[in-house]
Formats: structure tokens, sequence, C-alpha cells
């Protein structure tokens, strides 16, 4: 009898277990999120978190997929496609501001790269060292670049004038380059470089431009999320930026791990090359005097109510940007949280 009754408690026991199991599997919020581009160097700031489990942690079931540019992330994220995202901040201003009546509208809750990432690339031998060289060139970049894009405000800092624009695919950007079919690109520093080295050219015959030391104060890329995944999930959004948080620090931290976990997603990476990208990625976007001044992940309202205005004006939106409209700090962690420059 006692054999038996000890086996009932057993059988007890373990179909109490299995009905449990779901249960906590179910309470972990899913979020689908989207990267601005492919699993490059950058990535990692958002594959450590997962890798080491921070967002296991935090309860959420977090699925990483690479993007194609920030606008389609934005769109993505705006259709319900993704829950969250990693887009340019200024291609989140253009979504917001040419579709006023647009429902589910994407909205910025972190600040990631303080400082754009958008450059003018040209090789020495053009004769190209300073803006004030560009005028009358021949420029080239995709017609979705960042950089293209927000011409008109490095172009108005600068006084550079007429320039001709050649439109090409990502691909064919730094081989045009290097063919000597333009005089110049406009690109993210730390991928175009990276490029035209690929192409044979060497760093020291690369004069780079970055926008953010010619006048160009613009915010990079963002932390986004939809409207709806935000009304509907506002605790899932606090744990996820904490847990990426996290992640950033790790990264800055120990890169050449970063960067294994870049690998673990997409086998055939460059690993060293990688590892230079998001150095440059760091130093360029992310560990800036302007963000150490600001506070990770934070923004500042001015200069946030100066890019609505610029970028109103540069893109010719429908409507003007509202800075209100496309930010919102209310599910940062804490300041201490933040504080990624602290020293280990």
């Amino acid at each position: 009898m006692a054999l038996t009754k000890r086996s009932l408690l057993a059988t007890l026991a373990a179909s109490l277990f299995a009905f449990a199991a779901p249960v906590v599997h179910a309470q972990e919020t899913p979020i689908k999120f989207q990267l601005d581009w492919r699993f490059e160097g950058p990535a990692a700031l958002f594959l450590v978190p997962a890798a080491k489990g921070h967002f296991k942690a935090e309860k959420l079931d977090v699925t990483i997929d690479a993007g194609n540019g920030s606008g389609g992330t934005v769109t993505r994220v705006a259709s319900g496609t993704y829950d969250m995202g990693f887009a340019d901040l200024a291609a989140l201003m253009e979504f917001h501001a040419n579709n006023p009546t647009a429902p589910n509208k994407p909205v910025a809750v972190m600040m990631v790269y303080n400082n754009t990432p958008a450059a003018v690339l040209a090789l020495k031998k053009s004769g190209i060292k300073t803006p004030a060289d560009l005028s009358g060139k021949k420029l080239g970049a995709p017609v979705f670049d960042a950089g293209r894009k927000a011409w008109p405000i490095f172009a108005k800092a600068n006084q550079v004038t007429n320039v001709a624009w050649t439109a090409m695919d990502p691909p064919l950007r730094e081989t045009m380059l290097v063919r000597g079919d333009i005089d110049a690109i406009t690109g993210f520093s730390f991928t175009s470089l990276l490029n035209l080295e690929a192409r044979g050219v060497k760093a020291e015959d690369v004069v780079i431009l970055p926008y953010p030391q010619y006048g160009v104060k613009l915010y990079g890329n963002v932390v986004i999320a939809s409207e709806s995944f935000l009304k509907k999930n506002p605790e899932a959004v606090k744990a996820f930026l904490r847990a990426f948080t996290k992640g950033v620090k790790d990264t800055i931290a120990d890169p050449k791990a970063g960067i294994a976990t870049v690998k673990a997603r997409d086998g055939i990476i460059n690993e060293a090359l990688e590892l230079r990208r998001l150095n440059m990625a760091l130093d360029a976007t992310v560990v800036t005097p302007d963000a150490r001044a600001e506070g990770f992940g934070a923004v500042n309202p001015g200069r946030l109510s100066l890019m609505a205005s610029q970028v109103s004006d540069a893109f010719g939106t429908k409507e003007r940007v509202s800075a209100a409209a496309v930010w919102t700090d209310a599910f940062l962690p804490s300041a201490a949280e933040r504080d990624i420059f602290k020293k280990k």
C-alpha cells in the first residue's frame, strides 16, 4: 500500500510539473525585434544581452532579425510585423511627418547612437580635404542613405553648393568611388571605410568628413517601439531597455566577446573585420563626449527640437516634425543603471 501511495504522489508531482512548466514559459513576453542592417559588428549590442540571458532574466522572449535599412525597420514596426526595432531617428521623424494620420506610429524610447555616423568619404587623390572642396563635385549614395538625405543640413552648415548626385544600390557605392565614377560618397563612416579597404584602398588614402565634426549634430540610431506595444506592454519595454543597457556595458567591456555572438548568428562574417567595425561604431556614436554629457540613452531636448526642425526642412516633409511625438523617456532605466561609462 505504501508503495502504491508513493507512486501515486510521484505521478501527481510529475503531472503538476508538466502543467507548471508551460505556465512559467507563458509568463515570458515575446518581442519581435528588427535591426537596421545585417548581422555586422554593431549588432553585438543586441545579440550580447540575448546570448548572456539578460532578456530571459527579465522574462522576455526576444527574437532578433537582420534588417535592410532604417526606413524598412520603421515601416515594419508601424505595420505590427515587429514590436520593436533599431533605426535612424531621422528616418523615424520622416515617417511621422509624412504619415500624420497613420495608426501605430513607432516611438523612440532610447538613444543609442548619440551622434550620427553619417560622413562624406573621398579618396585623397581627388584633392578633397575639407567640405569646401565638395562644391561642384559629383557625389553618390543610395537614395535612402542617411547621409544623403541629411545632405542639405551638411551643405548649409558648410556652404557647399552645386553638387551633382548619382544614385546606386548599396554594394556599388564604394566600387563607383574607387573607379572614379564619382568624387565622394556619403555613408556610415564605420561601414564605408571598411568597404573601401575591402576594395584595395588603404585607410590612409581615404578622407573622412564626419557630419558631427562639421556642424551637423544630428542624433543617430534609436530603439523604437510601436504605439500599440507600448500601451499593451509598458513593463516589457522597460525590461527590454534594462537588459539591453546591461548588454551595451558588456559589449564595451569586451568587444571581442561581442563579436563571437555575431559570429554565432552569421557564421561567414570576418571576425577581425567586424571587431574593427564594432570598435569604430562605439567610438563614433556611443562612447562620445556628447553621450557622456547627456547620459547614455537620453537626449538633450533643445538638440532634439533643432534636429526635428532640420529634418523637416532637409527632407521636405508633409508636416513639421514634432519632437514630442517621436520621442519619450518614460521607459528609460534610471540614470545610475544607464551609466555605461563607469570604469570597472
